[in-house]
Parts: structure tokens; C-alpha cells; sequence
């Protein structure tokens, strides 16, 4: 999984500063982190609805949409797929409990 993930996000990687004529990605990235994120909500939105609604097929498919976008959003602000994958494997074998309340107060 983390290889097919690793891919996508080297394609979208690739895809900035690319004609936004030439590529979604491109026209995404064109359009700023702020549109990036806008997107990312909309699908998350989308995968929500499908999860209460109980459609597998459609599900996966939103979520699917989700990971793309997400990857696009990170893409924008300059946040690699290995540095929230690092975040992951040092929070692994943590309570998520323990791992919320070390996190500082905002």
C-alpha cells in the first residue's frame, strides 16, 4: 500500500509548476494550498456521507478521493508523504490517550 501511495504523491510531486492546463494536479496546485484544502474537505465530506449511508463501493471510492486530495493539500504546502509516515511510525505502539495529552495546548 505505502508503495502505491508513494507513487501518487511522486506524481503529484512532479505535477507542481506544471502547465495547469497540462494535468487536474497541475490545475490544483495552480490554484493555491487554500483551494487544495477546500478540495480536500469537499471529498472528506463526500467519503463521510458514503460511510453513513453504508455503500462499500462508494466508500472506497470517496476514500480513495480523500488520499488523492490529501496528498495534493500536503503537496501544496510543501509536506512530503514521508514526513507524515515518520510522524506515524513515531506515534506507533502509543496510546492515542497519551499521544493527545504530551501534544502542546493551543
Amino acid at each position: 500500500m505505502t508503495d502505491t501511495l508513494q507513487k501518487l504523491a511522486a506524481t503529484i510531486q512532479s505535477r507542481k509548476g506544471a502547465d495547469p492546463a497540462s494535468s487536474w494536479t497541475a490545475k490544483l496546485l495552480d490554484k493555491g494550498p487554500e483551494k487544495c484544502a477546500e478540495k480536500f474537505g469537499e471529498e472528506s465530506i463526500e467519503a463521510i456521507i458514503e460511510a453513513v449511508k453504508g455503500d462499500k463501493a462508494r466508500l472506497t471510492s470517496e476514500a480513495a478521493d480523500v488520499l488523492y486530495h490529501l496528498l495534493v493539500m500536503l503537496t501544496a504546502r510543501d509536506v512530503t508523504l514521508d514526513e507524515v509516515l515518520a510522524e506515524l511510525a513515531r506515534r506507533e505502539g502509543t496510546s492515542g490517550i497519551a499521544e493527545r495529552a504530551a501534544r502542546p495546548q493551543t
